[in-house]
């Protein structure tokens, strides 16, 4: 029977990122994964949403040891535009750019696409002291003692551990094991994620903005190929958005331009699509007998404002801060939970009301939407505490 310190299930980004950081503080760290990160941006399950990096977990992937390596692939975001519209061809309402001058930084972070992060953070695990990874096998069962955890794995190794960290995703099998309820909401909705080129610069903008159905989200990336490009994040009611997987390219394009108000003028599919549903999902508690939930295991939220993977880091990093000699201490799990419980749940009921505030296509509905986004915008002191918030400050 293997020993060690902490087993994380998940090679997630979260996982990975949680992996160095807890192998750096000296713990002896065991990963799995039932898959490996694909090698390639047409690999079959390639991860094609990109994640915007704020300075906040920047600052957490530097302590990693990794950020130097994530550099080469990232591209600064140098403001947040965000548009509301009503209406097809949608008809814009209301305007506003936020600036990280407002903050005192030169921007609000950087931007990687997934898929390259995984690869990156897997070849820096596979060199890093302290860390064994064990993909193309998953966890398969839990049994908690009080000094210990004996951890089973698909391929029936067994190893004991001080910490197990559920980093496995929305169907977390360590949850499951540790009989966590969760609860979700659902919209209706369905999002897709690709890259595409487009003829007019960015200029390191990201741009959300709202219609009927949800929001669209493009994050500024390195041009392809000679050409500017952005990742795309498209959120609609299901129906729409499989209606858009069988679009023949030229109408995909032409309806992607529409529904991004030409703000980057003609615009190019540069990659494959990947859809998943929409959800909010909460659980009824973060910690067991020598466990912890952390990113996806823990929650899910709509992909708005870069607080997914931004909240999934803070998971991490609250929990490697109050981890001591014995890291599966019941004291220390106790005061993560109640650090991270708060914010969890200011955060996702605010994405909820919030997402549900864009999608409405009711013309009240969206004047006050629009309003709220001028309100927002032009009132410094209330814009610089949104903003703030945003970036994972109280």
């Amino acid at each position: 029977m293997t020993d060690t310190d902490i087993f994380i299930s998940g090679a997630g980004i979260a996982g990975m990122i949680g992996a160095a950081l807890l192998a750096r503080r000296g713990y002896r760290v065991t990963v799995c994964d039932p898959a490996t990160p694909p090698e390639e941006m047409t690999s079959e399950g390639s991860d094609l949403r990109s994640t915007a990096y704020l300075a906040p977990s920047i600052a957490v992937l530097e302590e990693a040891g990794l950020w130097e390596k994530l550099v080469p692939d990232a591209t600064p975001l140098e403001a947040l535009r965000v548009m509301d519209s009503a209406g097809w061809p949608p008809r814009q309402t209301a305007t506003r750019t936020f600036r990280p001058a407002d903050l005192v930084l030169d921007a609000f972070g950087r931007n990687v696409m997934n898929w390259r992060a995984h690869r990156t953070l897997l070849g820096a695990l596979r060199d890093a002291p302290n860390v064994t990874l064990m993909l193309g096998v998953g966890f398969a069962d839990l049994l908690a003692r009080d000094d210990r955890a004996f951890v089973t794995l698909t391929d029936g190794t067994r190893l004991t551990a001080k910490l197990v960290i559920g980093a496995d995703g929305r169907t977390s099998p360590v949850r499951e094991a540790c009989g966590i309820e969760t609860r979700i909401r659902r919209y209706g909705q369905k999002a897709v994620a690709f890259a595409c080129t487009h003829d007019l610069p960015h200029q390191g903008i990201s741009t959300e903005i709202y219609n009927a159905g949800g929001a669209m989200v493009t994050v500024p990336l390195a041009d392809q190929n000679g050409s500017p490009a952005s990742c795309i994040v498209w959120m609609d009611n299901g129906d729409a958005i499989t209606a858009l997987t069988r679009m023949e390219p030229d109408a995909f394009n032409a309806r992607l331009a529409d529904r991004a108000m030409h703000v980057l003028g003609p615009m190019r599919k540069a990659t494959p699509l990947r859809v998943w549903p929409i959800v909010t999902q909460t659980v009824n508690q973060l910690i067991a007998r020598r466990t912890a939930l952390v990113a996806e295991a823990a929650h899910v939220m709509p992909p708005i404002g870069a607080q997914g993977l931004n909240t999934s880091i803070a998971d991490m990093k609250t929990l490697a801060d109050l981890l001591g000699e014995d890291p599966g201490d019941p004291d220390g799990l106790a005061r993560y939970a109640s650090l991270r419980h708060r914010d969890l749940a200011i955060r996702t009921a605010a994405i909820d009301a919030y997402n549900r505030l864009c999608r409405s296509g009711s013309g009240p509905i969206q004047a006050i939407r629009a309003a709220g986004l001028r309100g927002v915008a032009d009132i410094a002191p209330l814009r610089q505490r949104i903003m703030k918030a945003g970036m994972g400050g109280a």
